[in-house]
């Protein structure tokens, strides 16, 4: 199965996926509170009393859970303000059902840009930095059909008013994801491996 790398900047950037029990806890809470609020909001819902308990919980639980994931997601917040802004990409297999799904998307997400990653190709970028909907947080998005599977990042920023202050940041970040395999020598049929040739005499 595919898994993702990506060269974070560490001046900018600290990995979730990564920060097993207290490394990185303070993060995480952060960045789950940010996200439980703004689900909250567009459930048309108040901060509930205990999601403060409930940030904490899930902060306890993501990393176990995304190592599980085993590479096929990453996640990251911005060093400075972990409540501001949270980044995910993920790598998805491309079923019949996913592209379906894709494709019956409503149609502010036609309004795409393209984008360039260097590992990637390029890929799709949408930026909705003033959602319709004022419960919406404003988000970002990148996709990159492989053929086989879809690999997005997605960016979902707390406050609207400095969204456009941290985007250039995230469109570095996503420059740098790529997809790797780990393969056994002749395990697949779908690469020629040729052996080096032998010394000259």
């Amino acid at each position: 199965m595919p898994r993702l790398q990506a060269d974070a900047a560490p001046d900018r950037w600290v990995p979730v996926t990564e920060s097993l029990g207290f490394r990185g806890r303070r993060h995480r809470k952060a960045a789950i509170k940010m996200l439980l609020t703004q689900a909250n909001r567009a459930a048309g819902a108040t901060e509930r009393p205990g999601s403060g308990v409930m940030a904490w919980a899930m902060s306890q639980a993501a990393p176990m859970l995304m190592k599980r994931a085993a590479g096929r997601v990453l996640v990251w917040v911005w060093k400075d303000d972990p409540e501001l802004l949270v980044v995910m990409a993920q790598v998805q297999e491309a079923t019949a059902q996913l592209r379906t799904a894709r494709a019956m998307m409503p149609m502010e997400y036609d309004d795409t840009e393209s984008f360039r990653n260097p590992h990637l190709g390029v890929g799709e970028k949408l930026a909705m930095a003033l959602p319709t909907d004022e419960r919406t947080p404003p988000f970002v998005t990148y996709t990159w059909d492989t053929g086989t599977h879809f690999v997005t990042v997605t960016a979902v920023c707390s406050d609207r008013e400095r969204f456009g202050i941290v985007i250039d940041a995230v469109d570095a970040l996503a420059r740098t994801v790529r997809v790797v395999e780990d393969l056994t020598l002749g395990e697949s049929a779908e690469f020629l491996r040729i052996d080096p040739s032998p010394p000259q005499k």
